[in-house]
């Protein structure tokens, strides 16, 4: 996996370093930017020609604004709850019957440093119920997972930001709070371009003050990138690490006025936002309440062209509402073997 991310990150790099100097970059290139983060862009006039404006549940020209001046959104009521229990009810079946299943979970916990990645079928049902724990594209087993990860509310909104098709790119299910410290998508999610990147964060059930909710500071999507010391990406060259740029966002936001926000919305409620919103996961303060979520990592056609763990051969892809998702080239096996979303 760390080869192929390493082989990833290059191409990225590669793409914005000058080959002259052979700098390393420290802010995103202007000319490849998505249209609507240039100092020119003009929403009316794209949405005159953008065939995908009607029949959503809200103001498309409204949230476009929105975004630009604070990169993110919030889409009430966005995923239908019917889709939400029946994909809730699938992490349930893979957790008590985890012996069946080859999905990658991350398991953030100190008995699993030395190994944090593994499946489902080698994980005790008590650590896997438990807070620390990240399902890894389940979105690759799960039908109702892909339409969630498509869904026309979200698919319609990121390909006019991006000006693009969209494509699903990762997804990370979980029960419990992060508590992540503050970060920025793109030092971490591999895009061939870095800017052409953006996020949903689905609430699987209503958010509590107390469960650890994600919070953001709005606009800081404009605020000038960390440099790790060799550029932008976090990597195994960089000297500096996700404590440094942690704080350099929390302070760099304070000093701009930018105030944390919380983020305390209900089940099937969406969190859209840019790949360089400053955000994080709040500390639980109450180990018992769950935060139920479902995050979903997007790019644009021109950005993202292959499978990040295969990333010279071509993938076989699954469309939905006009974008596309790829099947997993190391488990298929795997796809789709939670079906039931077919028929919702």
């Amino acid at each position: 996996m760390s080869s192929l991310l390493t082989k990833l990150k290059s191409v990225a790099k590669r793409t914005f370093m000058s080959e002259q100097t052979a700098k390393p970059i420290t802010e995103f290139d202007y000319p490849t930017l998505p249209w609507i983060d240039k100092k020119d862009a003009d929403i009316p006039a794209f949405l005159k020609q953008f065939p995908g404006a009607k029949n959503l549940p809200y103001d498309l020209e409204e949230k476009m604004n929105f975004w630009r001046e604070n990169g993110y959104v919030i889409l009430d009521k966005a995923i239908p709850n019917l889709w939400i229990d029946q994909l809730l009810n699938e992490v349930e079946e893979l957790i008590d019957q985890h012996e069946k299943y080859k999905t990658l979970v991350r398991i953030d916990l100190p008995e699993y440093k030395a190994n944090p990645v593994l499946p489902v079928k080698d994980v005790p049902k008590k650590v896997l119920n438990g807070p620390y724990i990240k399902y890894m594209d389940f979105h690759d087993n799960s039908v109702i997972g892909k339409k969630i990860m498509l869904h026309q509310n979200i698919v319609t909104f990121l390909s006019a930001v991006f000006g693009d098709r969209v494509i699903g790119m990762q997804s990370l299910l979980f029960k419990y709070g992060s508590q992540q410290a503050t970060h920025q998508d793109f030092a971490y999610v591999v895009s061939e371009i870095p800017s052409h990147l953006a996020a949903a964060w689905i609430a699987l059930e209503d958010v509590h003050i107390d469960s650890g909710p994600l919070y953001y500071y709005p606009g800081s999507h404009t605020i000038g990138k960390f440099n790790f010391g060799n550029g932008i990406f976090f990597n195994g060259q960089s000297t500096l690490n996700p404590n440094d740029f942690a704080s350099y966002l929390d302070e760099t936001c304070q000093k701009a006025g930018l105030k944390k926000k919380t983020l305390l919305i209900k089940k099937g409620d969406v969190l859209l936002w840019h790949a360089a919103l400053a955000h994080g996961g709040d500390e639980i303060r109450d180990p018992v309440l769950t935060r139920k979520s479902f995050v979903c990592h997007y790019s644009s056609d021109k950005a993202y062209r292959h499978h990040r763990q295969s990333p010279e051969v071509e993938p076989t892809r699954r469309t939905i509402n006009g974008a596309d998702v790829f099947v997993n080239p190391h488990m298929p096996d795997q796809e789709d073997i939670f079906s039931t979303g077919k028929s919702i």
